[in-house]
């Protein structure tokens, strides 16, 4: 039976643990955003863009305006605080221009996901109403939590759009990197396993299924690989169906195109170019006579 020298034994070790490793692992809290801030101010936004679905029935009496006006005060403090904490010490001037700033672009990327939602409704014949889209669509929430995570990318505010995009992919299984340039009108359907690279570039109206990857050709060099596109483009009114692996960041998807489910493309594809991969041969054979 073991004594309590052995508790000493691991304490002693596991406190080496924590001056070897290549991040600070003890001492000072570190300062680092709050996880359960970050979720609430993703609600937020999402209360602020689509008020009568999400918003509070309390608020619901104000004029538009007011409520609106309310909501983004509310946003504003919570980004504040949240950035602040993503920068070295005494900095919370520059967190209060950042916050200001991220503030203004909700309108435009507002406008963005209502387009989004309308790709969702034209795009998938089995969406009965928007209001069905909005509830129960994985794929729009995605792009919503996308969209405000690639603005704080764009804004170069490190860790909070990752931390926003991890939430998306623990909730949706769906992961886009928020460094992604994603042009307007884009529908994801179904969406379980869709991985978007950091440098990927797609236009409008680009249609994805589930399980699509747009990842890199190759991670070896690790950080070293890090300059330039590592990801493909895909262009303007494209469809990747399920399964396929785009990879390559020289690796373009031609406008118009359509590429089938489970291709595996890392040269580019000309414009109006349909991938198709032929199915293997299925054989039927009878178990009577075994």
């Amino acid at each position: 039976m073991m004594t309590e020298n052995h508790i000493c034994a691991a304490a002693k070790a596991m406190a080496q643990t924590y001056t070897t490793g290549s991040v600070p692992l003890y001492g000072k809290k570190l300062r680092l955003p709050d996880r359960q801030a970050v979720i609430l101010l993703i609600k937020d936004i999402r209360r602020l863009i689509f008020p009568a679905y999400y918003g509070e029935a309390a608020l619901m009496s104000l004029a538009p305006e007011d409520y609106a006006a309310l909501l983004l005060e509310r946003i504003e403090k919570q980004l504040f605080r949240q950035i602040a904490l993503t920068l070295p010490e005494g900095q919370e001037d520059r967190a209060a221009d950042l916050a200001a700033e991220m503030v203004a672009k909700l309108p435009q990327i507002a406008q963005k996901v209502q387009m989004d939602l309308e790709a969702t409704f034209d795009g998938d014949p089995a969406a009965a109403s928007r209001e069905e889209i909005l509830f129960s669509y994985p794929g729009l929430f995605a792009i919503l939590v996308y969209r405000v995570a690639h603005e704080l990318y764009h804004l170069q505010i490190p860790i909070l759009p990752r931390m926003m995009s991890e939430y998306a992919h623990s909730h949706t299984g769906i992961d886009i990197h928020p460094g992604a340039q994603i042009g307007d009108y884009f529908f994801i359907d179904h969406g379980t396993g869709i991985v978007v690279g950091e440098t990927t570039v797609i236009g409008d109206r680009v249609k994805l299924y589930q399980g699509v990857t747009l990842g890199a050709l190759s991670t070896r060099d690790g950080h070293r690989s890090r300059a330039g596109q590592r990801h493909p483009t895909v262009e303007d009114d494209v469809t990747i169906y399920s399964g396929a692996s785009i990879l390559g960041g020289e690796t373009v998807i031609g406008r118009g195109s359509v590429v089938g489910g489970n291709a595996f493309l890392t040269d580019s594809v000309r414009e109006d170019t349909q991938v198709v991969i032929h199915a293997p041969e299925t054989v039927f054979k009878s178990r009577r006579n075994e």
